[in-house]
């Protein structure tokens, strides 16, 4: 079941990639853009049940749904494109330049922070939320 799930999310990306790929030109943004869109096209459910657990004042949860769906996303979407660039013979650049790197390190370290405590706070979840979106800008304005 996982297996037919992933494909059926591999084709819907796949069919939603033309529209996506004029969006991200019609913004003039890089084409990295493109990239980031499926992957929240793809964590949208997640996403949305941690921001309801979150409206609930249930940080614990809410953090849990977000780096859980992550987890897996990742877990799962990187060995598959590896299986496919494989397939198909072309080659697969997962390289991160310097300020990518800098804030996985910065990523790491406040997520590292955030689950040593056993609980989140509602500071923590701004910190990451920051984090996140200091990602998107980078993305979309380098």
């Amino acid at each position: 079941m996982l297996l037919l799930a992933l494909i059926g999310v591999v084709g819907l990306a796949k069919q939603l990639s033309p529209a996506i790929k004029n969006g991200v030109e019609a913004i003039s943004a890089p084409p990295s853009v493109i990239g980031i869109a499926i992957a929240l096209l793809v964590l949208m459910p997640e996403t949305l049940s941690a921001l309801h657990a979150a409206q609930r004042n249930q940080m614990q949860t809410s953090l849990n749904l977000a780096l859980g769906s992550a987890l897996a996303t990742i877990g799962l979407t990187i060995p598959a494109v590896g299986v496919v660039a494989l397939a198909m013979g072309t080659t697969l650049d997962l390289g991160l330049p310097a300020k990518e790197i800098v804030l996985l390190a910065l990523t790491l370290l406040v997520s590292a922070i955030t689950l040593i405590g056993g609980q989140a706070t509602v500071l923590q979840g701004t910190v990451h939320l920051i984090l996140f979106a200091a990602f998107l800008f980078l993305a979309i304005i380098p």
